[in-house]
C-alpha cells in the first residue's frame, strides 16, 4: 500500500515539471512532498512496526505479587522505624 504513495509522489512531480502554471506547479510539488512523506512513514511502519512498546507495563509485570508484597512490607517497616516513637499511630 505504501508503494502507491511513492507512485503518486512521482506523478505529482512529473505534473509539476510539465505544467506551465506556477500555481499548479507549487500545488503539485506540495502534493509530491506530502505523498513522499506518507511513503516514508508507510515504509517505516512496515519495516519496524507501528506500535511502540509499552515499557511502563513491563515493569509491573516483571515483579511477581509475592515479591511486591515483600517490598511493601520492607518499606512499611522502614517508615515505622524512622517514625518518632512519641508520635501517636494514625487513627483509622
Amino acid at each position: 500500500m505504501y508503494w502507491l504513495f511513492m507512485l503518486l509522489a512521482i506523478g505529482c512531480f512529473a505534473f509539476a515539471v510539465k505544467t506551465p502554471s506556477t500555481g499548479l506547479m507549487m500545488l503539485s510539488l506540495f502534493g509530491a512532498l506530502l505523498f513522499l512523506l506518507a511513503w516514508v512513514r508507510g515504509r517505516y511502519v512496515a519495516t519496524f512496526g507501528g506500535s511502540q512498546r509499552d515499557t511502563g507495563s513491563e515493569i509491573y509485570n516483571a515483579i511477581d505479587p509475592t515479591e511486591l508484597r515483600r517490598l511493601r512490607e520492607q518499606a512499611q517497616a522502614r517508615r515505622d522505624a524512622e517514625r518518632d516513637p512519641n508520635d501517636l499511630p494514625p487513627s483509622p
